[in-house]
């Protein structure tokens, strides 16, 4: 009674002011000075609930409304809408303005002809629906359908505000009658999801809140329609936006009512923000992972008896990682065939971003499914393969995290099948990356058993040779690498093989960068089998190596890997390769018959002559080539020095010719072996004397003047006389260091013949030789003119009286006296101090 007391007391000051508010003809300035005095009398008096209830109820909610929907002026709205929230705010049963205002909201924001201009006011406007749904709650049930036509218009205002205010309305009315919203909730499905992607952030977040409420309280087949857009949100920039998706999926995981048909679609989605880059995110999906983990033990404690028990962790857990809960386990296991396809199907999309996330989730999913990838491997291994040539380091670094994961957890009898037999169809550099990758992961002694099996697999052919691509290369290195940091000493039953990768990997032309690391990688598979360094390895495996790469040498051409392979280990193995030399020489014998391939001998020749120049550090660092001399000079250099026409028979001499110069001249052979060369090359290294390289040239005139030092006392008349007359045509030659070198040559036969028994027998060709070197003391080049008379010097002792009367006659004909004064003067003090 006191309230209606009061009441009435208020009622009687209003009703002025409310007849000329509802006064038809009134203008602009009354309706509005009406209204202050309303606000006047209601608001800026202390009232009770009941008699702002009574007043507003009885007198007002009807002017006010009819003032909302269509006062033309903007003040008089705004008065009004103010008034309304003051009387629903303070008044004690607002729900019974329900049916007189909820229709006016929706003439003002839903109608296009009664829209309301405003931004502000159409913000107040839902404002003032978000103070109903709060107040009256359950009691707008009969008015659900007009409000969510509301909120369908008003979702998509141009207004941002006015977007998030409807947002916070759908939450409202989505909590307040949750068994009548999901009959209708479909319709703010579309657009909710029209406003996803707002350019405002904070719009999308509140977007992305209202979705999860709208689907967890309405219809959960919603899920379907609204999934896209959440995912295509994770990769939102805004880490705030995506710390919102991750809330709502963990919300939907632990309280939607189908989630058991939804597990594996919102799975992937949650834990896609494991990888979030803000550390908050991450743990925001851990925790909820964590709980959605332990809600499903609960759930299927039944199920689950057995393995509670033994879920004890794999012996070989991969190492800094934490195992996932039981529960989490189950749920992924039990979904994964579900996942797997279609994030398979991600991990190759177009889309780098999207690649990116779902190589992340790949590993994540790998580690909970634990030993229950196996029957998945087919699909895995396929996808592995293929996004392993992702130019996007970061997908190629997941992928190699997941191959690893599948060492841990598989058994080598499935991988090994699948990755080898993958290998034998077309070796491809992104497979042996997933195979050097799994062995990374694998342990030990799991690996053991079958380590001959990968050893032999990675040694053949086709495998290791199966691309020269420098990638190719780079990942069996690798592969190398990862067996000997896995297996250590246990490498040894492989050491073999994997010293044939390694050679092959050094003998691939495009590999040279490599040479270092493969040097590194030898020299590691040496220290786990405590050998000192590679040249151990060599030495264990010398003999095997040349005959692995020399099983048909009859079939070499300069194109043959082989030849590579072959340069590769006599060249790398120093030393070792003088251990070797009944092997090594028969390569050579089989390899440099006249008939084989012209351009593979003369890269055999040349890899010889390289070793010959450093003879005693590697073909002979045991001192034992010159045994195998014979061989040398009969069956390899004296048919490869048989004339031929053609450059490149021409190229094949002269390197022939460089052997025989490094053999002879590096300090290999003992005197009596140069005899053996003499004898079985004298001709051909006289004919070579004459060849039209300059090389060839000079070297055959070192290689006489050698021999004569080295044995010159054991020629014959025929011999002395055909070596001179050769060497002496040498000083007419274009080249000034071939004339240097034949004249050196002529000393050294002047010196031989001093101390042969043929010295007597030789007078009339001597007396001929000093006439014609005269002639060439008259050589127009001065280098020339010096050597000649230094051979002449050295020839004097032969016969001086022959030579002075040559001279004398010279004298008067020569150009340059002073060289045959010079030389007068030398044959006088030779005789004086004899």
């Amino acid at each position: 009674s006191m309230a209606a007391a009061g009441a009435a007391e208020v009622v009687q000051a209003l009703s002025r002011p409310l007849c000329c508010l509802q006064e038809p003809g009134g203008g602009r300035t009354a309706r509005l000075r009406a209204l202050e005095a309303i606000r006047a009398e209601v608001e800026e008096r202390p009232l009770s609930g009941a008699v702002v209830q009574e007043v507003f109820g009885a007198q007002l909610v009807r002017p006010l409304a009819r003032c909302l929907a269509g006062d033309a002026a903007e003040r008089c709205r705004e008065l009004a809408l103010q008034l309304l929230r003051h009387g629903l705010s303070h008044g004690d049963r607002p729900g019974e303005a329900l049916p007189i205002l909820l229709p006016a909201l929706a003439q003002r924001l839903c109608t296009p002809q009664g829209a309301e201009p405003s931004e502000e006011l159409r913000l107040g406007l839902v404002q003032l629906l978000s103070l109903l749904l709060q107040r009256c709650g359950a009691a707008l049930v009969p008015y659900l359908t007009e409000v969510i036509r509301i909120l369908q218009a008003t979702l998509l205002d141009q207004y941002a505000e006015v977007r998030r205010e409807s947002c916070r309305c759908a939450v409202a009315c989505a909590q307040a009658m949750p068994e009548h919203f999901h009959m209708q909730s479909e319709s703010l499905i579309k657009p909710l999801m029209q406003t996803i992607s707002h350019q405002h952030y904070r719009v999308r977040v509140d977007v992305i809140q209202a979705t999860g409420a709208v689907v967890q309280f309405g219809n959960g087949k919603s899920v379907d329609d609204v999934l896209s857009h959440l995912a295509q949100r994770l990769f939102d920039e805004i880490p705030k936006v995506r710390h919102a998706v991750t809330a709502v999926i963990g919300e939907w995981l632990l309280h939607l009512r189908d989630r058991y048909s939804y597990f594996h679609k919102l799975i992937p989605l949650l834990l896609g923000s494991f990888t979030d880059e803000i550390p908050e995110n991450t743990k925001l999906a851990w925790t909820y992972w964590e709980k959605i983990g332990l809600q499903w033990e609960r759930e299927n404690e039944e199920d689950l008896k057995d393995k509670m028990d033994f879920s004890v962790s794999p012996s070989h857990y991969p190492k800094g990682v934490t195992r996932p809960g039981l529960g989490c386990r189950e749920l992924v296991l039990r979904n994964l065939s579900k996942i797997l396809p279609g994030l398979c199907h991600d991990i190759t999309d177009w889309v780098e971003s999207t690649r990116v996330k779902a190589s992340q989730v790949l590993y994540t999913l790998l580690l909970h499914a634990e030993d229950h990838i196996t029957q998945h491997m087919e699909l895995l291994l396929r996808t592995l393969y293929q996004a392993c040539l992702d130019e996007e380091r970061e997908v190629v670094r997941n992928c190699v995290r997941a191959a690893e994961l599948i060492g841990a957890f598989v058994s080598p009898k499935v991988w090994l099948r699948l990755i080898t037999s993958a290998f034998e169809k077309t070796p491809k550099p992104s497979s042996v990356m997933v195979l050097s990758a799994v062995i990374r992961g694998s342990p030990r002694e799991i690996l053991q058993p079958h380590l001959t099996h990968l050893g032999n697999t990675l040694a053949q052919a086709g495998v290791c040779r199966g691309s020269e691509e420098v990638f190719y290369m780079e990942q069996l290195l690798c592969c190398v690498q990862a067996l000997i940091g896995v297996c250590q000493e246990d490498c040894k039953e492989i050491s073999l093989q994997l010293l044939q990768v390694l050679v092959t990997v050094m003998a691939t032309p495009s590999s040279q960068h490599l040479t270092e690391k493969v040097e590194e990688t030898m020299a590691s598979l040496a220290e786990v089998q405590h050998l000192d360094s590679f040249l151990c390895l060599y030495q264990q495996h010398i003999i095997q190596l040349l005959d692995w790469v020399s099983v048909s040498p009859d079939g070499w051409t300069c194109y043959s890997p082989e030849i590579l392979q072959f340069d590769v280990i006599v060249t790398h193995s120093g030393p070792v390769i003088g251990e070797a030399l009944n092997n090594f020489i028969l390569v050579l014998k089989t390899c440099l018959q006249p008939h084989k391939d012209p351009q593979m001998r003369l890269k055999v020749f040349t890899l010889l002559s390289q070793l010959l120049q450093k003879g005693n550090e590697t073909v002979n660092s045991q001192g034992l080539f010159p045994g195998y001399l014979e061989t040398l000079l009969k069956d390899i250099l004296a048919p490869n020095l048989q004339w031929h026409a053609g450059r490149t028979a021409a190229a094949i001499r002269t390197a022939a010719v460089s052997c025989l110069w490094a053999l002879i001249h590096c300090d290999i052979l003992p005197p009596e072996e140069m005899l053996k060369v003499k004898a079985g090359l004298m001709p051909q290294i006289i004919a070579a004397m004459d060849e039209d390289s300059k090389t060839t040239r000079l070297l055959a005139c070192r290689i006489v003047g050698v021999l004569l030092k080295g044995c010159g006392r054991q020629f014959d008349e025929e011999e002395f006389t055909k070596t001179y007359t050769e060497v002496l045509k040498r000083l007419d030659d274009a080249s000034c260091d071939v004339r240097l070198a034949a004249a050196r040559a002529l000393a050294d036969w002047f010196r031989s013949l001093r101390d042969s028994a043929l010295r007597a027998t030789m007078e009339t060709q001597v007396e001929f030789l000093y006439q014609e070197l005269l002639i060439h003391l008259d050589d127009p080049d001065e280098d020339t003119q010096k050597a000649v008379l230094e051979v002449l010097k050295e020839g004097s002792v032969l016969y001086p009286e022959a030579l002075v009367r040559e001279l004398e006659g010279a004298v008067q004909k020569h150009r340059t006296p002073a060289y045959c004064n010079q030389l007068l003067r030398h044959i006088q003090s030779a005789r004086e101090s004899a």
